[in-house]
Protein backbone atom coordinates (compact mmCIF):
# COMPACT_ATOMS: atom_id res chain seq x y z
CA UNK A 1 0.00 0.00 0.00
CA UNK A 2 1.69 3.26 -1.16
CA UNK A 3 2.36 6.28 1.40
CA UNK A 4 -0.14 9.09 1.49
CA UNK A 5 1.21 12.26 1.82
CA UNK A 6 -1.54 14.60 2.81
CA UNK A 7 -3.62 14.75 6.18
CA UNK A 8 -7.43 14.54 5.89
CA UNK A 9 -9.49 16.01 9.07
CA UNK A 10 -12.85 17.58 9.29
CA UNK A 11 -12.77 21.29 10.39
CA UNK A 12 -15.80 21.90 11.56
CA UNK A 13 -18.99 20.87 9.06
CA UNK A 14 -16.03 20.75 6.27
CA UNK A 15 -13.66 17.77 5.21
CA UNK A 16 -10.18 19.04 4.08
CA UNK A 17 -7.01 17.47 2.70
CA UNK A 18 -3.56 19.34 3.71
CA UNK A 19 -0.88 18.68 1.79
CA UNK A 20 2.97 19.39 2.50
CA UNK A 21 2.29 19.39 6.27
CA UNK A 22 5.03 20.47 7.89
CA UNK A 23 6.50 18.17 11.13
CA UNK A 24 6.34 21.63 13.17
CA UNK A 25 3.20 23.53 11.54
CA UNK A 26 0.52 24.20 14.47
CA UNK A 27 -2.97 24.22 14.28
CA UNK A 28 -3.63 27.31 16.18
CA UNK A 29 -1.45 28.92 12.93
CA UNK A 30 -3.59 26.77 10.07
CA UNK A 31 -6.65 28.45 11.68
CA UNK A 32 -6.01 32.17 12.08
CA UNK A 33 -3.60 32.48 8.89
CA UNK A 34 -5.20 29.77 6.72
CA UNK A 35 -8.40 29.52 7.52
CA UNK A 36 -8.82 32.76 9.13
CA UNK A 37 -10.65 31.84 12.06
CA UNK A 38 -9.17 34.36 14.40
CA UNK A 39 -12.00 33.18 17.13
CA UNK A 40 -9.18 30.91 18.43
CA UNK A 41 -6.21 33.34 19.87
CA UNK A 42 -2.66 32.94 21.19
CA UNK A 43 -1.83 33.98 24.42
CA UNK A 44 0.77 32.05 25.71
CA UNK A 45 2.01 29.70 22.75
CA UNK A 46 2.89 27.03 25.46
CA UNK A 47 -0.14 25.46 26.64
CA UNK A 48 -0.64 27.68 29.79
CA UNK A 49 -3.32 30.27 29.48
CA UNK A 50 -6.33 28.11 26.94
CA UNK A 51 -7.18 30.97 24.98
CA UNK A 52 -6.63 28.82 22.06
CA UNK A 53 -8.78 26.07 22.88
CA UNK A 54 -10.67 23.92 20.06
CA UNK A 55 -12.32 20.47 20.61
CA UNK A 56 -11.17 17.44 18.46
CA UNK A 57 -13.23 15.00 18.27
CA UNK A 58 -11.60 11.46 17.14
CA UNK A 59 -12.78 8.04 16.93
CA UNK A 60 -12.44 5.31 19.98
CA UNK A 61 -13.23 2.14 20.63
CA UNK A 62 -15.87 3.73 23.34
CA UNK A 63 -17.16 5.90 20.20
CA UNK A 64 -16.27 9.51 18.98
CA UNK A 65 -15.14 11.37 21.95
CA UNK A 66 -14.62 15.30 22.18
CA UNK A 67 -11.78 16.87 23.85
CA UNK A 68 -11.05 20.53 24.86
CA UNK A 69 -7.36 20.83 23.34
CA UNK A 70 -4.39 23.74 22.83
CA UNK A 71 -4.07 24.58 19.32
CA UNK A 72 -1.28 26.05 20.31
CA UNK A 73 1.15 23.36 20.74
CA UNK A 74 -1.28 20.89 18.66
CA UNK A 75 0.22 19.95 15.61
CA UNK A 76 -1.54 19.76 11.96
CA UNK A 77 -0.34 16.96 11.40
CA UNK A 78 -1.48 15.05 14.67
CA UNK A 79 -5.02 15.68 13.48
CA UNK A 80 -5.25 12.92 10.56
CA UNK A 81 -9.22 11.61 10.83
CA UNK A 82 -10.14 14.20 13.48
CA UNK A 83 -13.14 16.17 13.61
CA UNK A 84 -11.83 19.83 14.82
CA UNK A 85 -14.53 21.95 16.10
CA UNK A 86 -13.81 26.07 16.59
CA UNK A 87 -15.47 28.56 18.23
CA UNK A 88 -17.13 29.99 15.14
CA UNK A 89 -18.90 26.29 15.16
CA UNK A 90 -21.27 26.75 17.90
CA UNK A 91 -23.58 29.33 16.75
CA UNK A 92 -26.89 28.01 15.00
CA UNK A 93 -27.67 28.13 11.46
CA UNK A 94 -29.69 31.48 11.78
CA UNK A 95 -26.97 33.13 14.22
CA UNK A 96 -28.11 32.92 17.20
CA UNK A 97 -25.62 32.36 20.35
CA UNK A 98 -25.07 28.37 21.50
CA UNK A 99 -26.07 28.28 25.42
CA UNK A 100 -22.50 28.38 26.70
CA UNK A 101 -22.23 31.72 24.74
CA UNK A 102 -25.61 33.58 26.09
CA UNK A 103 -24.91 32.22 29.78
CA UNK A 104 -21.54 33.61 29.79
CA UNK A 105 -23.36 36.85 28.48
CA UNK A 106 -26.24 37.19 30.77
CA UNK A 107 -24.13 36.26 33.40
CA UNK A 108 -21.22 38.53 32.75
CA UNK A 109 -18.69 36.03 32.18
CA UNK A 110 -16.83 38.13 29.38
CA UNK A 111 -14.32 41.13 30.78
CA UNK A 112 -11.89 42.26 28.07
CA UNK A 113 -13.01 39.81 25.57
CA UNK A 114 -9.18 38.20 25.21
CA UNK A 115 -9.39 34.76 26.66
CA UNK A 116 -13.81 34.84 26.25
CA UNK A 117 -13.47 32.04 23.35
CA UNK A 118 -11.01 29.85 25.36
CA UNK A 119 -13.34 29.74 27.71
CA UNK A 120 -16.62 29.29 25.73
CA UNK A 121 -14.58 26.16 24.30
CA UNK A 122 -13.84 24.70 27.51
CA UNK A 123 -17.21 25.25 28.66
CA UNK A 124 -18.88 23.70 26.21
CA UNK A 125 -16.88 20.52 26.25
CA UNK A 126 -18.00 20.38 30.32
CA UNK A 127 -21.52 21.12 29.56
CA UNK A 128 -21.62 18.42 27.01
CA UNK A 129 -19.80 15.68 29.12
CA UNK A 130 -21.56 17.16 32.51
CA UNK A 131 -24.96 18.99 31.92
CA UNK A 132 -25.50 20.37 35.47
CA UNK A 133 -21.90 20.49 36.70
CA UNK A 134 -20.89 21.46 40.27
CA UNK A 135 -18.88 24.33 41.00
CA UNK A 136 -16.04 21.57 41.75
CA UNK A 137 -16.42 20.46 38.23
CA UNK A 138 -16.31 23.84 37.07
CA UNK A 139 -13.15 24.48 38.63
CA UNK A 140 -11.31 21.51 38.06
CA UNK A 141 -12.68 21.92 34.11
CA UNK A 142 -11.41 25.66 33.41
CA UNK A 143 -7.18 24.78 35.04
CA UNK A 144 -6.27 25.29 31.68
CA UNK A 145 -7.68 28.56 31.15
CA UNK A 146 -6.45 31.92 32.44
CA UNK A 147 -8.60 35.10 33.26
CA UNK A 148 -6.20 38.27 33.20
CA UNK A 149 -9.18 40.24 34.18
CA UNK A 150 -9.85 37.65 37.32
CA UNK A 151 -13.30 37.49 36.36
CA UNK A 152 -13.69 34.08 37.69
CA UNK A 153 -16.55 34.41 40.03
CA UNK A 154 -19.19 35.11 36.63
CA UNK A 155 -17.83 32.48 34.90
CA UNK A 156 -17.86 29.86 37.37
CA UNK A 157 -21.73 31.13 37.65
CA UNK A 158 -22.40 31.19 33.71
CA UNK A 159 -21.11 27.45 33.67
CA UNK A 160 -22.97 25.89 36.64
CA UNK A 161 -26.36 27.79 34.50
CA UNK A 162 -25.80 26.47 30.98
CA UNK A 163 -28.62 24.26 30.89
CA UNK A 164 -30.88 26.57 31.59
CA UNK A 165 -30.32 27.45 28.25
CA UNK A 166 -30.53 24.12 26.08
CA UNK A 167 -29.71 20.80 27.34
CA UNK A 168 -27.14 18.88 24.95
CA UNK A 169 -29.32 16.31 23.26
CA UNK A 170 -30.01 18.94 20.27
CA UNK A 171 -26.46 20.36 20.52
CA UNK A 172 -25.31 19.37 16.72
CA UNK A 173 -22.31 17.72 18.01
CA UNK A 174 -25.09 15.32 19.50
CA UNK A 175 -27.46 15.44 16.63
CA UNK A 176 -25.03 14.44 14.08
CA UNK A 177 -22.93 12.10 16.15
CA UNK A 178 -23.76 9.38 14.12
CA UNK A 179 -22.95 11.33 10.59
CA UNK A 180 -19.83 12.47 12.34
CA UNK A 181 -18.45 8.98 13.48
CA UNK A 182 -19.37 7.69 9.68
CA UNK A 183 -17.49 10.76 7.97
CA UNK A 184 -14.73 10.09 10.36
CA UNK A 185 -14.56 6.53 10.26
CA UNK A 186 -14.77 6.91 6.09
CA UNK A 187 -10.99 9.26 6.45
CA UNK A 188 -9.20 6.07 8.09
CA UNK A 189 -7.58 4.26 5.15
CA UNK A 190 -4.77 2.53 7.33
CA UNK A 191 -2.19 3.51 5.51
CA UNK A 192 1.28 5.44 6.39
CA UNK A 193 1.39 9.31 6.38
CA UNK A 194 4.53 10.88 4.63
CA UNK A 195 4.17 14.68 3.99
CA UNK A 196 5.75 17.60 4.38
CA UNK A 197 9.46 19.25 2.91
CA UNK A 198 12.06 17.12 3.19
CA UNK A 199 13.91 18.64 5.83
CA UNK A 200 10.68 19.01 7.93
CA UNK A 201 9.09 15.44 7.49
CA UNK A 202 6.02 14.28 9.22
CA UNK A 203 5.32 10.72 9.22
CA UNK A 204 1.90 9.10 10.63
CA UNK A 205 2.55 5.31 10.83
CA UNK A 206 0.09 3.15 9.72
CA UNK A 207 -0.52 0.93 13.15
CA UNK A 208 2.42 -0.11 15.91
CA UNK A 209 4.16 -2.30 13.85
CA UNK A 210 4.85 0.19 11.14
CA UNK A 211 6.19 2.69 14.28
CA UNK A 212 8.39 0.52 14.99
CA UNK A 213 9.53 0.19 11.44
CA UNK A 214 9.85 4.11 11.19
CA UNK A 215 11.91 4.28 13.63
CA UNK A 216 14.28 2.09 12.67
CA UNK A 217 14.54 3.78 9.08
CA UNK A 218 14.26 7.11 10.85
CA UNK A 219 16.41 6.38 14.06
CA UNK A 220 16.97 10.28 15.22
CA UNK A 221 13.28 11.60 14.53
CA UNK A 222 11.06 13.10 17.11
CA UNK A 223 8.93 10.88 18.44
CA UNK A 224 5.93 12.94 19.32
CA UNK A 225 2.60 11.77 21.25
CA UNK A 226 0.78 14.31 22.71
CA UNK A 227 3.58 17.34 22.33
CA UNK A 228 2.95 18.85 25.62
CA UNK A 229 6.46 19.18 25.71
CA UNK A 230 7.69 19.25 21.91
CA UNK A 231 5.24 21.70 21.35
CA UNK A 232 7.28 24.46 23.39
CA UNK A 233 10.58 23.05 21.81
CA UNK A 234 8.88 24.42 18.82
CA UNK A 235 7.16 27.81 19.79
CA UNK A 236 9.14 28.86 22.66
CA UNK A 237 12.83 27.49 21.36
CA UNK A 238 12.16 27.73 17.93
CA UNK A 239 14.25 24.12 17.67
CA UNK A 240 13.96 22.02 14.23
CA UNK A 241 11.79 18.83 15.01
CA UNK A 242 11.77 17.31 11.51
CA UNK A 243 11.60 14.32 10.84
CA UNK A 244 8.89 13.77 13.64
CA UNK A 245 6.97 10.51 13.97
CA UNK A 246 3.43 11.17 15.50
CA UNK A 247 1.44 8.57 17.73
CA UNK A 248 -0.80 10.03 19.00
CA UNK A 249 -3.34 8.31 16.48
CA UNK A 250 -2.24 4.53 17.34
CA UNK A 251 -5.37 2.95 18.79
CA UNK A 252 -3.07 0.30 20.11
CA UNK A 253 -0.67 2.75 22.15
CA UNK A 254 -3.66 3.98 23.93
CA UNK A 255 -4.97 0.86 25.84
CA UNK A 256 -5.73 0.41 29.55
CA UNK A 257 -6.78 -2.25 31.61
CA UNK A 258 -6.49 -3.80 34.48
CA UNK A 259 -5.37 -7.57 34.33
CA UNK A 260 -4.90 -10.07 37.56
CA UNK A 261 -3.07 -7.55 39.97
CA UNK A 262 -1.71 -5.31 37.72
CA UNK A 263 -2.79 -2.01 35.45
CA UNK A 264 -1.83 -2.07 32.07
CA UNK A 265 -1.65 1.42 30.58
CA UNK A 266 -0.34 1.63 26.65
CA UNK A 267 2.16 4.89 26.56
CA UNK A 268 0.10 6.82 24.38
CA UNK A 269 -3.01 7.00 26.62
CA UNK A 270 -3.69 10.44 28.16
CA UNK A 271 -3.36 11.28 31.44
CA UNK A 272 -7.76 11.63 31.13
CA UNK A 273 -7.99 8.56 29.46
CA UNK A 274 -6.07 6.57 32.27
CA UNK A 275 -7.54 8.76 34.90
CA UNK A 276 -11.12 6.71 35.58
CA UNK A 277 -9.09 3.27 35.67
CA UNK A 278 -6.75 4.79 38.15
CA UNK A 279 -8.75 6.34 40.10
CA UNK A 280 -10.63 3.24 40.94
CA UNK A 281 -7.80 1.22 41.64
CA UNK A 282 -5.01 3.72 43.42
CA UNK A 283 -7.76 6.41 44.87
CA UNK A 284 -4.39 8.03 46.42
CA UNK A 285 -3.92 8.87 42.54
CA UNK A 286 -7.21 10.90 42.16
CA UNK A 287 -6.67 14.06 43.61
CA UNK A 288 -2.69 14.08 42.62
CA UNK A 289 -3.60 13.91 38.90
CA UNK A 290 -5.99 16.65 38.94
CA UNK A 291 -2.76 18.54 39.49
CA UNK A 292 -1.28 17.64 36.67
CA UNK A 293 -1.45 20.58 34.40
CA UNK A 294 -4.46 21.73 33.24
CA UNK A 295 -7.45 20.02 31.03
CA UNK A 296 -6.54 20.52 27.77
CA UNK A 297 -2.90 19.21 28.20
CA UNK A 298 -4.73 16.24 30.45
CA UNK A 299 -6.40 15.50 27.33
CA UNK A 300 -3.28 15.92 25.07
CA UNK A 301 -0.24 14.81 27.36
CA UNK A 302 0.48 11.69 27.72
CA UNK A 303 2.40 8.98 30.41
CA UNK A 304 4.58 7.43 27.93
CA UNK A 305 5.82 10.65 26.91
CA UNK A 306 6.22 11.89 30.69
CA UNK A 307 8.44 8.80 31.24
CA UNK A 308 10.23 9.19 27.67
CA UNK A 309 11.03 12.69 28.48
CA UNK A 310 12.65 12.08 31.43
CA UNK A 311 12.31 15.23 33.16
CA UNK A 312 13.05 15.23 36.70
CA UNK A 313 10.36 16.84 37.48
CA UNK A 314 7.76 14.70 35.60
CA UNK A 315 4.62 14.52 37.80
CA UNK A 316 4.10 10.78 36.81
CA UNK A 317 7.69 8.77 37.08
CA UNK A 318 7.94 9.61 41.62
CA UNK A 319 4.48 7.79 42.33
CA UNK A 320 4.84 5.35 39.25
CA UNK A 321 8.18 4.21 41.04
CA UNK A 322 6.80 4.33 44.45
CA UNK A 323 4.32 1.51 42.77
CA UNK A 324 6.98 -0.09 41.86
CA UNK A 325 5.91 0.25 38.30
CA UNK A 326 7.90 -1.51 35.29
CA UNK A 327 7.94 0.01 31.23
CA UNK A 328 8.39 -2.09 27.81
CA UNK A 329 10.73 -0.83 25.18
CA UNK A 330 10.64 -1.72 22.02
CA UNK A 331 12.62 -1.90 18.91
CA UNK A 332 11.92 -3.40 15.32
CA UNK A 333 10.36 -6.86 17.00
CA UNK A 334 12.44 -6.74 20.56
CA UNK A 335 11.08 -5.92 23.35
CA UNK A 336 12.67 -5.59 26.82
CA UNK A 337 11.28 -4.98 30.41
CA UNK A 338 13.04 -2.92 33.06
CA UNK A 339 12.05 -1.40 36.50
CA UNK A 340 10.65 2.36 36.01
CA UNK A 341 13.69 3.70 38.26
CA UNK A 342 16.15 2.33 36.06
CA UNK A 343 15.48 3.74 32.92
CA UNK A 344 16.37 7.11 33.94
CA UNK A 345 19.86 7.44 34.04
CA UNK A 346 21.04 10.56 34.36
CA UNK A 347 19.73 14.34 33.74
CA UNK A 348 18.66 14.28 30.13
CA UNK A 349 19.85 10.48 29.76
CA UNK A 350 17.51 7.49 29.45
CA UNK A 351 18.09 3.76 28.88
CA UNK A 352 16.33 4.25 25.65
CA UNK A 353 18.43 3.13 22.22
CA UNK A 354 18.28 4.35 18.75
CA UNK A 355 15.23 3.55 17.33
CA UNK A 356 13.43 2.62 20.45
CA UNK A 357 10.21 3.58 22.01
CA UNK A 358 8.53 3.31 25.16
CA UNK A 359 5.60 0.87 24.61
CA UNK A 360 3.43 -0.05 27.83
CA UNK A 361 3.72 0.56 31.23
CA UNK A 362 2.96 -1.43 33.82
CA UNK A 363 2.11 -1.01 37.45
CA UNK A 364 1.40 -3.88 40.62
CA UNK A 365 -1.67 -3.10 42.58
CA UNK A 366 -1.03 -2.53 46.30
CA UNK A 367 -1.77 -5.11 48.71
CA UNK A 368 -3.61 -4.90 51.34
CA UNK A 369 -0.99 -3.71 53.78
CA UNK A 370 0.48 -1.31 51.92
CA UNK A 371 -0.18 2.71 52.59
CA UNK A 372 0.41 4.94 49.85
CA UNK A 373 -0.02 8.42 49.02
CA UNK A 374 0.91 11.08 46.12
CA UNK A 375 2.29 14.47 46.71
CA UNK A 376 2.60 17.98 44.67
CA UNK A 377 4.28 21.02 45.89
CA UNK A 378 4.36 24.01 43.12
CA UNK A 379 4.31 27.84 43.23
CA UNK A 380 0.69 27.73 41.89
CA UNK A 381 -1.71 24.70 43.21
CA UNK A 382 -3.19 24.06 39.79
CA UNK A 383 -1.67 24.08 36.19
CA UNK A 384 1.52 24.36 37.49
CA UNK A 385 5.09 22.32 37.17
CA UNK A 386 6.56 20.67 40.10
CA UNK A 387 8.72 22.05 43.08
CA UNK A 388 8.84 18.91 44.37
CA UNK A 389 6.83 15.84 44.06
CA UNK A 390 6.50 12.55 45.58
CA UNK A 391 5.22 8.51 45.50
CA UNK A 392 5.16 7.37 48.90
CA UNK A 393 4.45 3.66 49.43
CA UNK A 394 4.80 1.96 52.99
CA UNK A 395 4.14 -1.56 54.03
CA UNK A 396 3.30 -2.13 57.51
CA UNK A 397 2.79 -5.71 59.13
CA UNK A 398 1.50 -6.35 62.38
CA UNK A 399 2.83 -3.06 63.64
CA UNK A 400 6.56 -3.19 61.81
CA UNK A 401 7.12 -1.67 58.58
CA UNK A 402 8.37 -4.08 56.17
CA UNK A 403 8.91 -2.35 52.73
CA UNK A 404 9.03 1.27 52.06
CA UNK A 405 9.30 2.90 48.44
CA UNK A 406 9.85 6.56 48.71
CA UNK A 407 10.13 8.24 45.36
CA UNK A 408 10.63 12.13 44.65
CA UNK A 409 10.90 14.33 41.98
CA UNK A 410 12.72 17.92 41.67
CA UNK A 411 15.58 16.64 44.27
CA UNK A 412 17.86 15.11 41.81
CA UNK A 413 18.77 15.39 38.33
CA UNK A 414 16.61 12.62 37.57
CA UNK A 415 13.31 11.17 39.77
CA UNK A 416 14.97 8.62 42.50
CA UNK A 417 14.38 6.70 45.31
CA UNK A 418 15.34 7.72 48.85
CA UNK A 419 17.45 5.26 50.10
CA UNK A 420 18.45 6.15 53.26
CA UNK A 421 15.05 6.69 54.29
CA UNK A 422 13.53 4.13 53.04
CA UNK A 423 16.19 2.21 55.31
CA UNK A 424 15.56 4.32 58.48
CA UNK A 425 11.97 2.88 57.82
CA UNK A 426 12.22 -0.79 57.24
CA UNK A 427 12.32 -2.83 59.74
CA UNK A 428 11.13 -0.50 62.34
CA UNK A 429 7.49 0.19 64.36
CA UNK A 430 5.17 2.16 62.68
CA UNK A 431 5.53 5.48 64.85
CA UNK A 432 6.56 8.97 64.47
CA UNK A 433 9.90 8.22 65.93
CA UNK A 434 11.11 5.91 62.60
CA UNK A 435 9.27 8.69 60.38
CA UNK A 436 11.38 11.34 61.87
CA UNK A 437 14.20 9.07 61.59
CA UNK A 438 13.14 8.94 57.81
CA UNK A 439 13.00 12.79 57.17
CA UNK A 440 16.56 12.97 58.57
CA UNK A 441 17.77 10.55 56.37
CA UNK A 442 17.09 12.48 53.54
CA UNK A 443 19.42 14.66 53.61
CA UNK A 444 21.74 11.76 52.67
CA UNK A 445 19.48 11.05 49.35
CA UNK A 446 19.60 14.61 48.15
CA UNK A 447 21.64 17.89 47.17
CA UNK A 448 19.24 19.66 45.55
CA UNK A 449 19.32 22.45 43.33
CA UNK A 450 18.30 26.01 44.05
CA UNK A 451 16.21 27.80 40.89
CA UNK A 452 13.61 29.92 40.27
CA UNK A 453 11.04 27.63 41.42
CA UNK A 454 12.25 26.57 44.98
CA UNK A 455 15.68 26.61 47.05
CA UNK A 456 17.85 23.60 47.86
CA UNK A 457 16.91 24.37 51.09
CA UNK A 458 13.22 24.53 50.69
CA UNK A 459 12.99 21.56 48.65
CA UNK A 460 15.25 19.50 51.39
CA UNK A 461 12.78 20.44 54.10
CA UNK A 462 9.50 20.37 52.03
CA UNK A 463 10.59 16.60 50.99
CA UNK A 464 11.17 15.83 55.17
CA UNK A 465 7.79 17.46 55.84
CA UNK A 466 6.26 15.35 53.52
CA UNK A 467 7.40 12.37 55.14
CA UNK A 468 6.19 13.55 58.56
CA UNK A 469 2.50 14.67 57.01
CA UNK A 470 2.63 10.85 55.24
CA UNK A 471 2.39 10.22 58.66
CA UNK A 472 0.15 12.02 60.37
CA UNK A 473 -2.17 10.74 57.49
CA UNK A 474 -1.67 7.60 57.56
CA UNK A 475 -2.04 7.56 61.23
CA UNK A 476 -5.52 8.71 61.20
CA UNK A 477 -5.46 12.82 61.58
CA UNK A 478 -8.81 14.31 61.33
CA UNK A 479 -7.96 16.12 58.24
CA UNK A 480 -5.62 15.74 55.55
CA UNK A 481 -2.64 18.12 55.76
CA UNK A 482 -2.99 20.81 53.25
CA UNK A 483 0.56 22.28 52.59
CA UNK A 484 0.26 22.16 48.57
CA UNK A 485 1.92 24.97 47.53
CA UNK A 486 5.43 25.98 47.54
Amino acid sequence: MTDRDHIRFILNGREIAVPEVGADQTLLDFLRLDRRLTGTKEGCAEGDCGACTVLVGRLTAAGLRYDPVNACIRFLASLDGCHVVTVEHLSGPDGRLHPVQQAMIDHHGSQCGFCTPGFVMSLYALWMQTPEPTEQQVETALQGNLCRCTGYAPIIRAAVAVSRYGTPASDHLTTERETMTARLSALRDGRRVVTGPEDNRAILPADVDDLAACLLEHPKATIVAGATDVGLWVTKFLRPIGPAIFTGHLDALKTVAHQGDDLHIGAGASYTECQSLLSRHLPHLSGYWDRIAGWQVRNMGTVGGNIANGSPIGDTPPVLIALGAQITLRRGDTRRTLPLEAFFIDYGKQDRAAGEFVESIRIPLPGPNTRNAAYKLSKRRDEDISSVAAGLSVTVEDGRITAARLAFGGMAATPKRAAAAEAALVGQPWGRDAFETAAEALAQDFTPLSDWRASSAYRTLAAQNLLRRFFLEQDGAATPVQLETA
